[in-house]
């Protein structure tokens, strides 16, 4: 299967992909050792994200792919007006700590588009009192509309997606540039996608990626 493409990202003449199950990885791809925290890692030479903790990773290289994997955690994926690019990961940990917000201003100057790639859904993902008490804290009165609904006792169902393009809004990028095209839900569809949430430690990762262009962006050279 061949990955799944943002037109937003598509329309800049960005080469991308968020990855489906059994996608080989892309050549020159540089990813960190993802740790649910909030540290951004700026490429500035072949292989020197391999071993860094961080979350987020943003490329200085023209024509080198950065990339995050998820099996349930959202992925983001980021190109600035300077042809900058990069790619987070978010799940609960990450994203109520700020990791979103930190990869969209480490971007120089304007994000022109950020494109939200498959993952759980609030269709199943419930969630417990530590998760509810995280995203209290980091939204507070700007909790997205929507974003929870109840569950059993003490829990809610959430919208991670909703929550990432609150955090992406909250960095400056305005919605028109805000892309959930192809955000469907990792643990609804198991022919398609890993999902922890379904599978449990046996579950694969989904490798997404975003590559800064060799001539520019389209239309912007």
């Amino acid at each position: 299967m061949s990955p799944l493409l943002d037109p937003s990202l598509s329309e800049l003449g960005i080469e991308h992909g968020f990855g489906l199950r059994g996608d080989p990885e892309p050549a020159r791809l540089e990813r960190p050792r993802q740790v649910h925290g909030i540290a951004v890692h700026r490429v500035v030479s072949r292989g020197d994200a391999a071993g860094v903790e961080a979350d987020a990773i943003v490329c200085d290289l023209a024509g080198v792919a950065v990339g995050v994997v998820t099996a349930d955690c959202v992925p983001v994926l980021l190109v600035g007006e300077s042809g900058l690019v990069a790619a987070a990961h978010a799940g609960w940990r990450g994203l109520c700590a700020g990791v979103v917000e930190a990869a969209a201003k480490a971007i120089r100057g304007p994000v022109l588009a950020a494109a939200i790639g498959p993952h759980v859904g609030a269709c199943c993902y419930e969630v417990d009192a530590p998760v509810l008490d995280a995203v209290a804290a980091r939204f507070g009165r700007e909790l997205p509309a929507g974003a929870l609904r109840p569950g059993q006792d003490g829990h809610a169902w959430l919208d991670l997606g909703s929550l990432v393009a609150a955090e992406l809004e909250r960095a400056g990028i305005g919605p028109a540039a805000v892309s959930r095209v192809v955000a469907p839900c990792t643990a609804c569809d198991p022919e398609r996608f890993h999902s922890y949430r379904r599978d449990g430690p046996r579950s694969g990762r989904l490798i997404h990626f975003v590559r800064r262009p060799e001539g520019g962006l389209a239309g912007r050279a």
